[in-house]
Order: structure tokens, then C-alpha cells, then sequence
């Protein structure tokens, strides 16, 4: 946790996820029955949280350049806060949304900034995740401005923390150092199918987790409470607010200390992969953002799928259907849900770390037709 407290200057709580700090978050600042600017292009479980906070989610318009919110089109005079996204760690436009309540989703984003200044300062909180740049597996931190929001919080997270146990903390970090060492090694096909045979993947329907309706609106009827939603939140994180015991805790330090020592390697992916024809176009503004992933734009994105798999690259982080047209009757939805369901329905994320096993499928891959049409780049560059 000092990584991200010396990074942003603020103050951070410790969280067994960074979905359970979304929710705390969202719960201090935002009253029930308050309307929320969101991307719809997120994480699944993004959409539960809101509505388990009692917010009504409104779908923000946005950018073929990076997947984020196009501000210049967005109504921000009939919203009162907004949720940012930073999609695979390319900026939200932060600085444009002051004056609303901001929750910044830093998951994807640890290592981002915008003119000097790092993503996770621009709003009332800033949510980072230790399963995504550190693959810890789990884990999230909390930064916070003032000491007297860090305390309220610290106490509606200890009302909300299940109890967790020894077993479940070593089960945890075994797995996700399996799953580091499956990387290093290029040994991922061969773990996919162990997975699979063995259960260990969830069933989805596309990329979403099961809508359920009936249920939903059951579980709506109690929000602003989380335990309701915990059958949607807690998809591939069963212990998304289970308390983490000290085998758990040094395991997250750890990774989260290898951070700085891979952003070298981290930057060079991004710098090959940024000179693909089906690089977002974001991503060539500025090649010296340590993105998470690297999003591509590419036409036949389930085939190149199945062709990275074959080779042994996985690919996560899928969005689609954006959530207004996964749940239509929970969402406000965007006035134009265009580039959302083009952005959704083509993006392919890639991960810089690993640039030189994908690269030879990669190549081959051509840009999706018809294109919304891109804005002028205005989001300023990174440090």
C-alpha cells in the first residue's frame, strides 16, 4: 500500500477488492436516488455496485479514440457524479469533471497520469486494484483526501468485511502464483484446458455475468445494501470482501513492489504494439503510458481470440454488450450508443508485458469497417 500512498500523496484504506472499494466509495459521497455518469463499457460487476448503492446508472457517450466518456457530449448539468473508467489504463478526462462528485476506477490504470499529476487525485476517491498491474490475484487500496472520509470509510469497511480463514488466503496466493508462473513460462494453453477441465472457469453467457431481472429487482428493493447484490458482485472473486489474513497481505505487498521494476518492460509492449494499424488511436497520443492492456481495434475479433489462444496467449477483459443493452429496464441509456457497441463489439485487449508472443498474430489483423467518427484528441498526455 506505500506504492500508492507515496504515488498519490493520499491517504489509502486496505481492501480484500477494488469492486468493495467502488461500493464504500460510492455509499460515503453519493445519496440514494442520486444519477450517475458512467461508461458503459466496464468490468461486469461495475454496474451491480452502482445499483447496489442505490444510484441510478446513466450511460455516458463515448469516444472510439479510448473507450472512455466523450465529455463534450456528455450532460453533465443532469447528472450529480460520475464514475470513471480509465479502460485498460488509457485516461478518463478528469480534469474536465470537477465540480461533480468523481470516483476514479484506477484498476486499470495504477501507473497513469495526466499532465504530471497520477489518476486517483482528480476526484473524491480513487479506487486501485492488486489483482490487475500487481497480479496479486486479489486485493484493492482506497485513496483518500482527507483523514475524516479515510475513518468513515474504515468503519463502513470493517460493518461490510466477512470473515475469511488461512485456507482461503493460501488457496488465493497459490493460484496466482500458478498463474504468474503459467505466464512466464508460456505454459498458459496448457493451464486454459487444466481450468476448464477442472471447473475453475465460470460459465457466462457471452462476456456478462446472468442478468437474473427477477432476482435484480428483488435485491433492488433492499439498496442502498450490498449482501443483497453479493450473488452478481461477487462473480470470479467469491471473497471479493472476505478479510484477508497476513499470508494474503504479504503476498499483495510483494507483487505490488515489482510494480516500478516492470514498467520498463511494461512501456516497451506498449511502444509495439502502439505501432499496429489496429492500435486504438489513443494509444499512439502517448506511447509512454504503462497501459494495462493495449486495446486493438480489430474486425474479426473472436477468431483472433481463438487464434491467440491456440498459440497460447489468453484474452480477458471483454465488455460486451455495453450495459445499457444488457440491462436496459436498470440503466439511463446513452444518447448515442454507437461507439460503445463499436468499441464493445471489436476491441481486443492485449497485454505489453507479453507483446512478442501475440505480435505474430497480431500482425495479420485488419481494422474493423466503418468507424464512428473520431473526435479531435484532446485528453492530455502522461508524464
Amino acid at each position: 500500500m506505500r506504492l500508492i500512498r507515496e504515488r498519490t500523496g493520499r491517504r489509502c484504506l486496505s481492501l480484500p477488492s477494488n469492486r468493495l472499494g467502488l461500493y464504500l466509495a460510492l455509499r460515503h459521497w453519493c445519496e440514494p436516488g442520486q444519477r450517475l455518469l458512467m461508461s458503459p463499457v466496464s468490468a461486469d460487476e461495475i454496474l451491480f455496485l452502482v445499483l447496489a448503492a442505490g444510484l441510478r446508472p446513466v450511460m455516458a457517450p463515448l469516444s472510439p479514440r479510448d473507450g472512455n466518456i466523450d465529455v463534450s457530449r456528455a450532460d453533465l448539468a443532469a447528472v450529480d457524479a460520475v464514475l470513471t473508467t480509465n479502460l485498460y489504463g488509457l485516461p478518463d478526462n478528469a480534469p474536465a469533471l470537477s465540480g461533480k462528485i468523481l470516483i476514479e476506477d484506477v484498476a486499470h490504470a495504477m501507473e497513469t497520469g495526466i499532465a504530471g499529476r497520477p489518476l486517483g487525485t482528480f476526484g473524491q476517491a480513487g479506487v486501485f486494484s492488486l489483482a490487475k498491474h500487481p497480479g496479486a490475484g486479489s486485493g484493492g487500496v482506497l485513496a483518500v483526501e482527507h483523514e475524516s472520509d479515510l475513518r468513515a470509510l474504515e468503519r463502513a469497511r470493517d460493518a461490510l468485511l466477512a470473515p475469511g480463514s488461512l485456507r482461503a488466503d493460501l488457496i488465493g496466493v497459490a493460484t496466482s502464483m500458478a498463474r504468474q508462473a503459467a505466464l512466464r513460462l508460456d505454459l498458459v494453453r496448457p493451464a486454459l484446458r487444466l481450468m476448464r477441465a477442472l471447473g475453475m472457469q465460470e460459465e457466462r453467457e457471452g462476456y456478462r455475468i446472468p442478468l437474473e431481472p427477477e432476482a435484480l429487482k428483488r435485491a433492488l428493493d433492499q439498496a442502498p445494501e450490498l449482501p443483497p447484490f453479493d450473488p452478481w458482485v461477487r462473480a470470479d472473486l467469491h471473497d471479493y470482501r472476505s478479510r484477508r489474513g497476513p499470508v494474503a497481505r504479504w503476498y499483495q505487498s510483494r507483487r505490488l513492489a515489482k510494480v516500478p521494476a516492470d514498467r520498463r518492460r511494461r512501456l516497451a509492449g506498449v511502444a509495439r504494439l502502439a505501432g499496429l494499424p489496429t492500435a486504438a488511436p489513443a494509444v499512439r497520443d502517448d506511447v509512454r503510458r504503462p497501459l494495462f492492456r493495449v486495446p486493438l481495434l480489430v474486425r474479426h475479433r473472436d477468431a483472433a481470440i481463438a487464434e491467440l489462444e491456440r498459440r497460447g496467449v489468453a484474452t480477458g477483459y471483454l465488455y460486451d454488450p455495453p450495459y445499457d443493452d444488457y440491462a436496459p429496464a436498470f440503466t439511463e441509456p446513452s444518447p448515442d450508443p454507437g461507439p460503445a457497441r463499436w468499441w464493445a463489439r471489436h476491441v481486443l485487449p492485449v497485454d505489453p508485458m507479453y507483446a512478442g508472443r501475440a505480435l505474430p498474430v497480431l500482425r495479420d489483423l485488419e481494422p474493423p469497417t466503418q468507424a464512428p467518427p473520431l473526435p479531435a484528441a484532446g485528453t492530455p498526455s502522461a508524464p
